[in-house]
This record gives structure tokens, C-alpha cells and sequence, in this order.
């Protein structure tokens, strides 16, 4: 069960960092009406902060992890 929720957590995580990845080049900067209807709209900022937050945020996370269990890995390896 636990392996099921890692690999959900890590499925939709990376939804978030792909879809940070691609907004901005989906919406027009110079056009505010290809995204004041948007989640976060009408400002781009709060456009960018609703679509591209979530990815930056769980990138952080994934990176935290990984160091992590890289610290965990060499503390459990005897030297010598």
C-alpha cells in the first residue's frame, strides 16, 4: 500500500512540475486576455503564482526527499 501511494504522490507531483514547466509558454504575456479568465486571473502574477506554484513547490519537496534518503543511504553503508 505504502509503494501505491509513493508512486501516486509521485505521478501527480510530476503533473505539477511538467504543467509548471509548460505555463509559460501557453499563455501570451502581451495579450492579458489569453489568461485573465483563469484560475489566479485577471493579474498575470496571480496566474503564474496559481499554475506554476504548485510545481515549484513539489520540485522542492522531491529535492528535499532525494537528499535525504541519499544522507539515510550513506549513514548505512559501513566505511572501511
Amino acid at each position: 500500500m505504502k509503494r501505491v501511494l509513493w508512486l501516486l504522490a509521485f505521478v501527480i507531483g510530476g503533473y505539477f512540475i511538467v504543467r509548471a514547466l509548460i505555463e509559460p509558454f501557453v499563455i501570451d504575456f502581451g495579450d492579458p486576455s489569453s489568461y485573465e479568465d483563469d484560475w489566479g486571473g485577471p493579474s498575470l502574477i496571480g496566474v503564474l503564482l496559481v499554475h506554476m506554484g504548485p510545481g515549484i513547490l513539489v520540485a522542492a519537496l522531491f529535492i528535499y526527499a532525494l537528499r535525504r534518503s541519499d544522507r539515510r543511504r550513506g549513514q548505512d553503508t559501513p566505511e572501511g
